[in-house]
C-alpha cells in the first residue's frame, strides 16, 4: 500500500480574506513559518519515501523544513496547483460571498465553473490522476504531498467515495495533514485534518490496507495478526 500524506500549506497574510487561487508571490507569514517548523517535528518517526509539492511559494515553504529533516529532494508538480479561479482570482472573499454564484459553489459545486477558470470536476480529474501516478511510482512507499485547501478536500471527498457536491463537508485547516492509502486500485481515507500529532501511528512499520486487515490478511501475504486484546 502507498501511504499518501496530504498537507495543506501554512498561513499567509491573506489566508481567509482573499481568494488567491494560483496567485504567486504569496509567502508564508510568521505564523505559517512556525507551522512549517512544527510540521517537520510532527513527522518525526515517520520515514518518508518522497516529497511532492505544488510549485507555489506557500506550499513549497511549508514543506522545506520537512524536506531538510528527511533529507529528501522536493519535487514540484503543476498538477498539484490550486484551482484556477479565473476572474475571481485575487478578489476579497467578503465580496464574493454576496454573489449569487457563491451559493452554487457551496451547494452544488459539481455544476460550477469559476468564470474564465476551472470547474471542480476538472480539478478533481487533474489531481486524482496525479496522486494515482505518484502512488504507482512509490508502491509500498510513504509520500508527502503539499497542496492547497480545496485540492486536499476534493481528494478526501473522492477517496471517501462521496459525490463531489459533498466536498464542502471536508475540512483541511492550514498546515493540516490528512492520510489516504492506495493499493491495487482500492483506496481508503486513514486520517483527516490532523494538526497536533496523530502521525506517530504511521511510524510503526508497515501499515496494512484496512480492507486487507478486515479480510484477515495483509498486502504482502503475511498471516493475519493476532488480536492481543483477547
Amino acid at each position: 500500500m502507498t501511504t499518501v500524506f496530504l498537507i495543506r500549506h501554512g498561513l499567509t497574510g491573506q489566508t481567509g480574506t482573499v481568494l488567491y487561487g494560483r496567485t504567486g508571490g504569496i509567502p508564508l507569514d510568521h505564523r505559517g513559518q512556525a507551522q512549517a517548523q512544527r510540521l517537520a517535528t510532527r513527522f518525526e518517526g515517520v520515514k518518508l519515501t518522497a516529497l511532492y509539492s505544488s510549485p507555489l511559494e506557500r506550499c513549497v515553504q511549508t514543506v522545506q523544513p520537512l524536506a531538510a529533516a528527511q533529507r529528501l529532494h522536493l519535487e514540484e508538480r503543476d498538477e498539484l496547483l490550486e484551482m484556477d479561479a479565473g476572474t475571481w482570482t485575487g478578489k476579497p472573499l467578503k465580496r464574493l460571498r454576496h454573489l449569487k454564484a457563491w451559493h452554487e459553489v457551496q451547494t452544488s459545486p459539481s455544476t460550477f465553473r469559476f468564470p474564465g477558470g476551472e470547474s471542480f470536476a476538472e480539478a478533481r480529474e487533474r489531481v486524482v490522476a496525479e496522486i494515482e501516478r505518484i502512488a504507482k511510482r512509490h508502491r509500498q512507499g510513504r509520500v508527502a504531498v503539499a497542496t492547497h485547501g480545496d485540492i486536499v478536500r476534493v481528494l478526501l471527498n473522492h477517496y471517501s467515495g462521496a459525490p463531489i457536491d459533498a466536498f464542502q463537508r471536508m475540512v483541511a485547516d492550514t498546515a493540516s495533514v490528512s492520510v489516504i492509502g492506495i493499493a491495487g486500485g482500492r483506496a481508503a481515507v486513514l486520517l483527516i485534518n490532523d494538526t497536533v500529532g496523530a502521525l506517530r501511528r504511521f511510524g510503526r512499520g508497515q501499515i496494512d490496507a484496512p480492507w486487507e486487515v478486515a479480510g484477515g490478511s495483509t498486502l504482502n501475504g503475511a498471516p493475519p495478526r493476532k488480536n492481543l486484546r483477547g
